[in-house]
Parts: structure tokens; sequence; C-alpha cells
């Protein structure tokens, strides 16, 4: 192959950048660079996403004991596809799954309407989610005052006893 020459330019232009370590008015950050700026997050939060994820770990080395245990009884190649097919297919249901509740999750259909959909790609599911989020009626708010209602109070108000009331000392 023939060596491509690249086309020279007659004016060059050069980009002065701000040294390492200080931020656009000049003073000094303390973030390297490349990294995001922290934030901070509750420990409890934290605490729960840790043990959310352990739960899940433990439920994913139970799953791997099983199929470890399915695949050494295997003994000839016919159990062996036999598991591998179970396997594929439990791993079809689960992908579905996750798509189903994604677009669910997406278009803010409750679970239940969830299962209902119908489609076999994405942009089928999306489809049939947005005709069912159509469907749905949200629910109205039990009141929609936002503070008191000129009923609340007893009608036999009374300023003069109310200024009365204001003067007399509280200790």
């Amino acid at each position: 192959m023939p060596e491509q020459e690249t086309p020279s330019t007659d004016t060059e232009q050069t980009i002065e950048t701000p040294p390492a370590g200080t931020g656009p008015e000049g003073e000094q950050s303390t973030e390297k660079p490349g990294e995001k700026p922290s934030e901070e997050v509750p420990a409890e939060v934290l605490r729960q996403k840790l043990t959310d994820a352990n739960a899940e770990a433990a439920n994913y080395r139970i799953k791997l004991r099983e199929t470890e245990a399915k695949f050494a009884n295997a003994k000839t190649p016919e159990e062996f596809e036999a598991a591998v097919a179970e396997l594929k297919e439990q791993n079809a249901a689960l992908e579905r799954s996750i798509l189903l509740n994604t677009v669910a999750a997406k278009h803010e259909l409750p679970p239940v309407l969830a299962k209902r959909l119908t489609g076999n790609t994405p942009e089928e599911l999306e489809a049939d989610a947005k005709e069912l989020a159509k469907l749905i009626v949200p629910a109205a708010p039990e009141s929609l005052g936002g503070g008191l209602t000129p009923d609340d109070g007893s009608d036999d108000f009374d300023p003069v006893k109310a200024s009365r009331a204001a003067r007399r000392p509280r200790y």
C-alpha cells in the first residue's frame, strides 16, 4: 500500500493549557485529573447496597453450585447437552423478564401489566408498552387542597377575644 501524505497547513495554532492541578480561576483543586468529584453518600445507603450485593452474590454462588452438580453428574454427551439446554432456557427466561421489567419501568407500568407485554424485540415491547400506558388512568389524589380550607375553623370568631388573648402574658 502506498503511503498517503498528510496535507500540511501553513497556519499553526497553539493552545495553552493551564498547569495541572489548577482550576479555571487559578485556584488549586484537590481532584486528580480524570477523577470525578466525590459525592457524599450516607453510610446507611452504602450498607444497604452492600447487603443487597452480598445477597445477590450468595444467590449466584448457590446457582453455580447447582450447575456444577448437574454437570458433574452428566456422564454422557447427551446428558451434558440436556443440562446446557436447560440452562439456556433459564437464561432466556431471565433475559426476557429483565427486558419486560425494564420496558415497563421506562413507561411507568405496574408489575402486573409488565407480564402482559407482548413482542419479541425491544421495539415491539416498547410499542406495546406505549399502548398500555395510554390506557392507564393515573390515580387521583385524595385531596387536591394544599393547605387549610375555609371551613376548617369555627364560624364564631370574635376579634375582641382574640386581641385580648394576644395581649395576655403567657408566663
